[in-house]
């Protein structure tokens, strides 16, 4: 990949993702997948593989990757498109299937997240850690700044920190 392609690729989720609001459950669930597979590695690597994850985690739709059997598994560990970790394909089956019992306890992981708003960033990963797999402090972290829920996404000076605001993200809410 080109610096330029790399610069664009960037800029992209920059300028129109990072720290934008998410109110639907399977584009949350496609953001804590990606950002579970990011661990140990660079974001840049995440974003060129997104296309190839959403193909191999069916769109991100929890209740489908909830339902993986034995042989899916196999096939996504097989699939040189997305991060080969056995222990992150199985957290992102096993997170789908905690999602599945958030949403039948709250109405949605959605509402899961804001019942819990507001916490610190600490208190936010022990609510993770004892409700998924493989979520540690960075992944938490990154994940909650990433949908607008932890402060820190962008500087006070960057444009794009206006733009999200006037969406109003929880972590503004508690200004």
């Amino acid at each position: 990949m080109q610096t330029g392609e790399r610069k664009a690729l960037h800029k992209n989720y920059h300028d129109n993702h990072y720290g934008f609001p998410i109110y639907d459950d399977n584009e949350l669930f496609g953001r804590l997948v990606m950002e579970i597979n990011q661990a140990g590695l660079s974001w840049e690597t995440i974003l060129k593989k997104e296309t190839s994850f959403r193909n191999a985690y069916s769109n991100f739709d929890i209740e489908k990757v909830a339902a993986y059997a034995e042989a899916d598994r196999e096939r996504l560990l097989a699939d040189a498109g997305i991060i080969r970790n056995k222990l992150k394909v199985n957290a992102a089956i096993e997170n789908a299937k905690a999602i599945l019992v958030l949403q039948k306890e709250f109405g949605s992981f959605a509402q899961w997240l804001e019942h819990h708003h507001p916490k610190t960033k600490d208190e936010w990963v022990k609510l993770f850690k004892k409700t998924f797999r493989f979520t540690g402090g960075e992944i938490v972290n990154e994940f909650l700044m990433s949908i607008g829920y932890l402060p820190g996404a962008h500087s006070e000076g960057c444009p794009v920190r206006a733009q999200i605001l006037k969406e109003k993200p929880m972590w503004a809410k508690q200004l």
